[in-house]
């Protein structure tokens, strides 16, 4: 059968046309025969058979009217150059990485268009891996990215093969394939093609859950987000056989993940509330949604206490992008970025066109209204162009709703940050666009921005009743953070706009001015015109077309850096003009005068303080423009911010241009000085080192002045020659008499202040401190996992290197006023080894066991897993490190048992690299009591290695706490005792005793001429001279019964009967057990000749020794 292309069918007609317009109207008949010969020539040339084999599957991959992808051509030409190597046998050389690359592509092709070559193609690709399959992965994510919308169906069933099969080998960057194919799924979509994507993908989750549960929990959580939002479109359809099996596998998964890791299942965020109310309906739901209000407890997940604290954790963007699929994401940040408001109608029609006409598509826009609001946050220069913003294009996509409930919904989706809005964890942008909605649609389209705010107001109402105060405290802070941020000037274009209803402005006041919103009446001044702005009005919202210049240049947005940077073009701002004369006048001061130039500098940052603090102030100015003009003052005049302490000559911590920056910072706790701080930062200088140095240094000297244990006169400080503390109490007094308007009735003058209150002083150090260190790891451009805990490292050690600084001083305070970041950290206490001298570290070692600070904590395992990291440490280091545990250990709530028993028991251990933990275990245990939990270990212990361990610890006891000792020694007795009560000989698994532990407590009653059966009756006081106990096959008991024999501790009568019974139990054992014995035989032997067949124990008769084995204690 001929295939005939559409290009060469038109160049058919074009020649025959030809020939019929030859010579006017007539066909020229001469030509008429010619031009046919060549048009079915063409044809037949055309449809000339393929070269090779593989060509016949390369049309596969794609549909035939596709234009080719790069990607696709790029892994076909790798296929057409490796064909002839992708078949056994393969090759055993290694590629170079070109040819690594090569392969990877040609594999890759192989899999999607050869089905009955795939398994030998992945058994090629698992020979020659060398990366963890990230290339190929990253493959995969390409094609899934670029071309699978284009793929034909084998190969869409090859990819999820493929998929699988890497998912069984752990590959690196499955979870963003999983991620991909996920975006793939179009949500109102019930097309064969999208409902067996889904149907695959809901299968693979439950096939691969456990998988999936240790390697890729996030990959679970995304899938929970996508399936339940699914769930909302598959449940309103019904009478579909096809879309009944997978709606009962989605509900069977969603159901597994909630009902068994909750916990996964909270990182989702308030974002899963939303999902799950649209659930409601279907009864597996409304168990889990009745539990999750009034139930948490059945949630078994020791963190979750109440619906609240899903509102309280903002979701994260990476879910809104999980159902918006590539493309579409494509072409609205297209839509966002690069066309002009009032060029948009035509893009418009096309992307409606495209993806949200069909009967159910319509639920689209609620995903698009939540990704636009969350996950597209537009830079400065965006938003101060022409170009539409975000909330004409959302304006645009409520009114293509035509069903009630999908704009209900896209409203929520809308305004769902407003409720639970939190200045510290929200991002303004999310909030900002219906604020800009409601405002721009003044006064042209009242009833919109009516029904936008009746809408708000009833959510407020009514979406929780029992948790009504969070929700009205989020929308008022959510006001009260657009009017600070400037996204508009008032509130009053809301609350004093005639053309709205009284009844709206009423209670949308009466929302501003509750008391349990904590919204100042200055959010809403009374000197600016209610609606009087021309600007603020709606386009057509039929095409967006017609519109003035709205007013994006009052927003506050993130920058590329992460950082908040504020531009706003608004005139008048006279408090601005006078800070940027401020700066650029601050280089002259200092010429003049050092001291002048710091008064200036403080006054240009209190300034700034200030103009934070004036709610109703929208001029700012450049942090960045504000930055760079700072610095270039203060070196043009030959001083250097930020410098290390190690290499300035002065006391640069004080009464220096850094010290005013840090002091002002630490006071205010400002974020725009912050931003200041963490863009020096970002340019190199060690400016959370030099933060963390101030707080260090000025705890150190409250503690010296002995500020922190008694009320102390403010004279007494300065007379303590503590120079910081000095400098910072005088900052202080200057900032509360500043904040307080410098006014003599408000002047704050301490003669005295508690120890209170100096100790807050010091934490609020360290508190500005951490909130530099937390911002600094959402900036950092780092690796993802970069902890709190490293960066405090990486500033401790700076300092470390700083002269000026006693280091046990400092680590001191770092383990004071720091722990949770810095207790059993490896890389810290390394740190303080290494630096601290052996004065230091036992002057330390005193002030732990006054437990005035801790180094290790509570937990046992974080103990333990330090303590193996130290073995690959120098021995000097290990050294010092074991003073410090024995220092700390036995005063503290450590569990040291379990300790030494993961010691013992974690596997092989080289002893030559263990042997100064082991010697240091020995002296932690003789510093601690002999409890019964303790001595049960030591008893039990493994005799591997260190074979003697256990015995000397017992020894060391023995001399220092005898009494203790023996009382846990019965006492642990007396538990193996009832624990091992009816134990077989052949079955027993019970626990081993320490056979150094029994021949010390041998030699020690000999010694102390004490009778072993004396010493077992004290133990045993209901059972004979020898007590019944199981015992394992591994006891060295000729050696203990030669040891019986030697010291006389047993009558000849009861070594007999042990005898007679560990004989007739080797017997009945296998040969190897046997033979383990034979070295006790001659003894045996020589010691059975008067034994009885029937013996008497605890008042019981027995004839079948197998049933009594006895372990002598």
């Amino acid at each position: 059968m001929i295939l005939v292309k559409f290009s060469e069918i038109l160049f058919v007609i074009i020649i025959l046309a030809f020939a019929f317009v030859g010579s006017g109207t007539r066909p020229n008949t001469l030509l008429l025969p010619f031009l046919f010969f060549l048009a079915v020539l063409k044809l037949q040339i055309s449809d000339s058979p393929p070269v090779s084999v593989g060509h016949r599957y390369k049309e596969d991959v794609v549909s035939s009217y596709e234009a080719h992808n790069q990607l696709e051509l790029s892994l076909r030409q790798a296929f057409d150059l490796l064909q002839s190597k992708l078949r056994p046998p393969f090759s055993l050389t290694i590629p170079d990485p070109q040819e690594y690359t090569l392969l990877n592509q040609a594999i890759l092709y192989g899999v999607l268009i050869e089905p009955h070559f795939a398994k030998i193609h992945i058994k090629h690709l698992h020979a020659i891996v060398i990366d963890g399959y990230k290339l190929f992965l990253s493959l995969l994510v390409g094609i899934v990215n670029e071309l699978y919308g284009k793929l034909v169906d084998s190969v869409k069933e090859q990819l999820i093969w493929v998929t699988k099969e890497m998912i069984d080998v752990s590959a690196t960057g499955i979870d963003s394939l999983l991620v991909c194919l996920m975006r793939q799924i179009v949500g109102g979509d019930f097309s064969d093609g999208n409902l067996w994507l889904c149907f695959e993908l809901v299968s693979l989750c439950l096939s691969k859950w456990d998988c999936l549960l240790q390697e890729k929990p996030v990959v679970l959580t995304s899938a929970l987000y996508t399936f339940l939002r699914l769930l909302a479109d598959h449940c309103r359809v019904s009478n579909n056989l096809k879309l009944e099996m997978l709606r009962q596998m989605e509900i069977e998964f969603c159901v597994k993940m909630l009902r068994d890791q909750f916990q996964l299942c909270l990182k989702i965020g308030r974002d899963l509330v939303r999902l799950l109310q649209d659930l409601f309906h279907v009864p597996e739901f409304k168990s889990i949604w009745k539990d999750l209000v009034s139930n948490p407890s059945e949630f078994r997940t020791a963190e979750y206490l109440d619906i609240s604290q899903l509102y309280c954790i903002r979701t994260s963007t990476r879910y809104f992008l999980l159902r918006i699929t590539p493309e579409m994401e494509t072409q609205l940040r297209f839509l966002l970025t690069h066309v002009m408001l009032g060029n948009q109608k035509r893009y418009q029609i096309w992307f409606e066109n495209k993806f949200l006409l069909g009967p159910e598509r319509e639920s689209l826009i609620v995903d698009i209204v939540r990704f636009i609001c969350c996950a597209h946050h537009p830079s400065n220069e965006i938003i101060q162009s022409n170009i539409i913003p975000r909330w004409a294009v959302i304006g645009w996509l409520l009114t293509c709703c035509k069903k009630k409930y999908i704009e209900a919904n896209g409203r929520l989706a809308l305004f769902y940050d407003w409720l639970f809005f939190n200045e510290k964890v929200d991002n303004i942008m999310n909030i900002e666009p219906a604020m800009l909605l409601m405002v721009c649609s003044l006064p042209k389209y009242v009833n919109f921005t009516h029904s936008l705010l009746e809408f708000l107001l009833l959510l407020v109402d009514n979406y929780d009743l029992d948790r009504k105060t969070i929700i009205l405290r989020g929308v008022s802070s959510a006001f009260k953070s657009l009017v600070q941020k400037g996204v508009v000037h008032s509130l009053d274009v809301l609350t004093r706009c005639d053309v709205l209803s009284p009844f709206i402005r009423e209670r949308l006041q009466n929302l501003l001015l509750n008391d349990q919103g904590k919204v100042p009446r200055d959010l809403l001044p009374v000197d600016l015109p209610g609606h009087s702005t021309q600007s603020l009005r709606l386009p057509d919202m039929s095409c967006m077309g017609n519109s003035t210049q709205s007013t994006q240049e009052q927003l506050t947005s993130e920058g590329d850096d992460g950082l908040n940077t504020r531009v706003v073009v608004v005139p008048g701002g006279n408090e601005v003009d006078s800070i940027e004369r401020l700066v650029e006048s601050i280089g002259d001061i200092i010429e003049e005068s050092y001291a002048r130039g710091l008064q200036t500098l403080e006054a240009i940052l209190f300034s700034i303080v200030n103009q934070c603090n004036q709610r109703n102030t929208s001029n700012s100015i450049c942090s960045e423009d504000l930055l760079s003009k700072i610095t270039k003052e203060l070196e043009s005049n030959g001083y250097q911010l930020f410098t290390s302490l190690g290499i300035v000559e002065c006391d640069d911590e004080i009464g220096s241009a850094t010290a005013v920056i840090i002091r002002t910072f630490i006071f205010s706790q400002n974020e725009r000085i912050q931003e200041m701080l963490l863009r020096w930062a970002r340019n190199g200088f060690p400016v959370g080192a030099r933060l963390l140095s101030y707080a260090l240094r000025l705890a150190h000297e409250a503690y010296a002045a002995g500020c922190l244990e008694n009320s102390v006169a403010v004279a007494k400080v300065r007379e303590s020659r503590m120079p910081l503390l000095e400098y910072h109490f005088d900052g202080y007094f200057n900032f509360l008499n500043k904040r307080k308007g410098d006014s003599s009735e408000n002047f704050v003058s301490v003669s005295e202040m508690d120890e209170k209150a100096i100790a807050n002083l010091v934490d609020t150090a360290f508190t500005a401190y951490r909130h530099f260190l937390s911002s600094s790891r959402v900036i950092s451009q780092k690796e993802s996992d970069t902890s709190l805990s490293k960066l405090l490292f990486s500033d401790l050690k700076d300092c470390s290197d700083w002269k000026r600084i006693r280091m046990k001083n400092l680590f001191c305070n770092i383990f004071c006023y720091l722990s949770d970041l810095s207790i059993c950290e490896e890389d810290i206490i390394r740190l303080l080894i290494e630096k601290l001298d052996y004065v230091d570290l036992t002057e330390m070692q005193f002030q732990i066991g006054l437990k005035k600070f801790s180094l290790f904590g509570d937990n046992h395992k974080l103990v333990f897993h330090l303590i193996k990291n130290s073995l690959n440490w120098n021995s000097v280091e290990q050294h010092k490190l074991w003073g410090l545990i024995r220092s700390e250990l036995p005063v503290s709530e450590v569990q040291v048992e379990k300790i030494i028993l993961e010691f013992f028991c974690s596997g092989k251990i080289d002893v030559n690299l263990s042997a100064i933990a082991a010697g240091g275990l020995l002296t932690l245990c003789s510093s601690c009591a002999p409890t019964s939990a303790l001595v049960g270990t030591i008893m039990s212990l493994p005799n591997n290695f260190f074979q003697d361990f256990a015995a000397a610890a017992l020894a060391t006891w023995a001399a220092s706490n005898a009494s203790m000792l023996f009382d846990s020694i019965t006492e642990f007795a007396e538990k193996l005792k009832n624990k091992n009560t009816g134990s077989t000989f052949l079955n027993s698994t019970e626990t081993e005793i320490n056979q150094s532990t029994i021949l010390w407590l041998l030699n020690y009653y000999n010694a102390q001429g004490i009778n072993v059966s004396n010493m077992l009756s004290n133990l045993y006081p209901n059972s004979c001279s020898i007590v019944c106990l199981p015992i394992p096959l591994n006891l060295h008991l000729p050696a203990v019964l030669i040891k019986l024999e030697e010291t006389k501790a047993c009558s000849k009568a009861d070594i007999t009967r042990i005898c007679c019974l560990l004989s007739t139990a080797i017997s009945e054992t296998a040969k190897a057990s046997t033979i383990m014995y034979s070295t006790s035989f001659k003894f045996l032997c020589a010691l059975t000749e008067n034994h009885c067949d029937v013996l008497h124990v605890k008042g019981k008769y027995t004839d079948n020794p197998l049933d009594l084995v006895f372990r002598v204690i």
